[in-house]
């Protein structure tokens, strides 16, 4: 082989490897955005379970206060008895009947 064949050679290599290289780039690009994809599926997924869960946890704790306000509890009332107010109230609930059940004739 010459001088001027080996260069080519040389050169041809070089140039193969450079399109091969550019190639396997791309496609790991390609896959890299499949994946920034579905993670950011999943970031939203994550999101609208979070807010979900704020959600269901609010209306837990509505619903609590509003039973304990039936039960004579006042949150922006006068707040002299705070502590006993609330255990007052806590009590009745517990020892509330059920509203489902059956009226009982005396």
């Amino acid at each position: 082989m010459t001088f001027k064949q080996l260069s080519v050679f040389a050169v041809s290599a070089g140039v193969a490897l450079s399109l091969l290289s550019s190639s396997m780039l791309q496609a790991q690009a390609a896959t890299t955005d499949v994946g920034a994809s579905n993670s950011a599926m999943s970031k939203q997924e994550m999101k609208a379970q979070k807010k979900a869960d704020r959600k269901a946890h609010r209306a837990k704790k509505n619903a609590e206060l509003g039973k304990l306000e039936k039960n004579g509890y006042s949150p922006v009332g006068n707040q002299t008895n705070y502590p006993q107010n609330l255990q007052n109230a806590q009590e009745k609930a517990a020892g509330q009947k059920p509203t489902n059940a059956p009226a009982v004739a005396p």
